[in-house]
């Protein structure tokens, strides 16, 4: 695979996990999930992880991959080389699974002293894909398999913390989030 198609094809794949978590902020609160309870007198997620967040950004992250599999014959032709077709369980684990790991990034913050929105450096960057690609595998490990490549796997690790940080400044300049981190 050559690097252009490398980078084109781990993004590509990781549409349904990267918009997920951003989506969950346009739902705008809710009930949260931990219900207000707490483990050593600190909360166990916080009032940011709602379940109609978690819905909404996983409804998103699903809908993304059934339009990506609509067009990729088109984006395949028009780029030359092939780009993936998500399959139903493909997506809800990109999805779902980028949620979860952005909650269990939550419960970690929480659990190391970190406030609401504190900078929590690598974990904020990585949480849902560190969850979302074995969630995936577990789910469709054919699949998993012949999309996520070495290099694939190489490439989102390296790209996933550069859109992480340019997205949540564009989010924090258009007033989306408190801070542009």
């Amino acid at each position: 695979m050559a690097v252009l198609e490398t980078i084109v094809v781990a993004f590509w794949a990781m549409v349904p996990a990267y918009v997920p978590n951003n989506a969950a902020v346009l739902a705008g609160g809710g009930r949260p999930i931990d219900g207000g309870r707490t483990l050593n007198r600190k909360r166990l997620l916080g009032d940011g992880k709602t379940w109609r967040g978690t819905a909404v950004g996983t409804t998103i992250g699903l809908v993304l991959a059934a339009m990506l599999t609509l067009i990729a014959g088109d984006a395949s032709a028009a780029l030359g080389f092939e780009v993936p077709t998500f399959t139903p369980l493909a997506a809800l684990g990109l999805a779902g699974g980028a949620m979860l790991g952005d909650i269990l990034a939550s419960f970690l913050k929480r659990r190391t002293g970190r406030d609401r929105g504190a900078m929590f450096p690598v974990v904020d960057q990585l949480d849902f894909v560190v969850v979302s690609l074995p969630v995936t595998a577990l789910l469709d490990i054919d699949w998993f398999l012949s999309v996520f490549t070495w290099e694939v796997i190489l490439v989102v690790v390296v790209i996933t913390p550069l859109l992480h940080v340019l997205t949540n400044v564009i989010a924090y300049r258009l007033g989306l989030k408190n801070e542009p981190w």
